[in-house]
């Protein structure tokens, strides 16, 4: 089912409505592999997903070849240039400004396409918030939420009444555990400014977060609903010697936990990232500081369950992290389809006595 709905025009007098396609969700190499693993069944879908790859570089090879690329029955791929020239001595423009690549539905697709579509109207926007950010300003990093900290909310339409009992500003665990914000600051409808209450959860590697504010625009009005489309994270106490758990998610079981630490000093900080490699498919695991943009340790690749050794950088209080994956089929997927191919960690480690 296409979904759409009408917006206003404001170009038009008087005015008109464009019709606005509404997408339901995206869809990248790996659903797609899936859709084709499950329509030809001699297929796996990591088999499907490399022919995809594969054809992406053949597209390419063409391409910068000079050739026009058409698959029949669907697409054609050619090259452009966009700007313009005063002479036509003139030397072209640089191609990271010039050059580009178009791509062109075959007719025969398009009619396909059209045959088999069903569409559904949606009523017209209705005034949401509209929460784009998070971030802790003592640390300056998004996403990460502290109750010693200053959680800053942007956005649009956030503006709410604290004493309207109906409006709310909530903090919510993925696995248990929900608190109605009261240590509000600032309030406008762009910005709004807490110091957290965070709600304890079940185990301690639970510590990812759902924010939502709830407010309505007229005193009798409906309650409208906001949720930040990205996870909160709790930074980890980690004491070395306890195997404690770490980059999870609800689950009643960690899916890496921390075996082994090598310190410079009794206690330190350090954030530990994971990010999806999408050309291998894999996982990156990498020891970085506390300030985003700032020092890193050598990244360590990551494609099995197993123990692995993260190195730290020169002068940092953290020499070596060793940590054990136990769930890692689960932990690629979280990354990917939660975390949008990152996910990080804040580690409070320290030493046992």
């Amino acid at each position: 089912m296409i979904q759409w709905r009408p917006e206003v025009n404001p170009l038009t007098t008087p005015p008109s409505y464009r019709i606005r396609f509404v997408p339901r969700g995206t869809a990248d190499a790996q659903d797609i592999a899936g859709d084709v693993s499950r329509s030809q069944p001699n297929f796996s879908p990591e088999a499907a997903e490399a022919v995809l790859s594969a054809e992406d570089e053949a597209i390419l090879a063409r391409l910068l070849s000079g050739e026009q690329v058409t698959k029949r029955g669907s697409f054609s791929y050619y090259l452009t240039f966009t700007g313009r020239m005063d002479n036509p001595d003139d030397p072209l423009p640089p191609l990271e400004e010039c050059l580009q690549v178009s791509v062109r539905v075959s007719q025969t697709f398009l009619e396909r396409l059209r045959q088999a579509a069903q569409t559904e109207r949606l009523p017209m926007s209705e005034k949401l918030p509209v929460i784009t950010s998070a971030e802790d300003t003592v640390l300056g990093l998004k996403d990460v939420l502290r109750a010693d900290g200053m959680l800053r909310i942007t956005g649009s339409n956030l503006l709410f009444d604290r004493n309207d009992s109906v409006s709310e500003c909530v903090i919510e665990g993925t696995r248990s555990g929900r608190i109605v914000q009261t240590r509000v600051g600032t309030i406008t409808n762009t910005e709004i400014v807490l110091m957290p209450d965070v709600p304890g959860q079940n185990e301690s590697w639970n510590n990812e977060y759902r924010l939502s504010l709830t407010t309505r625009y007229t005193v009798n009005g409906t309650p409208r609903t906001g949720i930040y489309k990205r996870m909160l994270r709790r930074p980890l106490d980690v004491r070395i010697g306890d195997n404690p758990g770490i980059l999870s998610g609800s689950g009643a079981t960690a899916f890496v936990t921390v075996s082994n630490g090598s310190l410079t000093a009794a206690a330190a900080s350090v954030r530990i990232q994971v990010v999806r490699d999408v050309q291998e498919g894999d996982l990156r695991f990498r020891l970085l500081d506390m300030k985003e943009g700032g020092k890193s340790g050598e990244e360590r690749r990551v494609n099995a369950n197993g123990i692995y050794v993260l190195t730290g950088w020169a002068g940092g209080e953290v020499s070596s992290l060793e940590v054990t994956v136990t769930a890692y089929a689960k932990l690629l997927t979280l990354v990917k389809n939660v975390y949008g191919g990152r996910l990080v960690d804040i580690l409070n480690i320290s030493t046992l006595p």
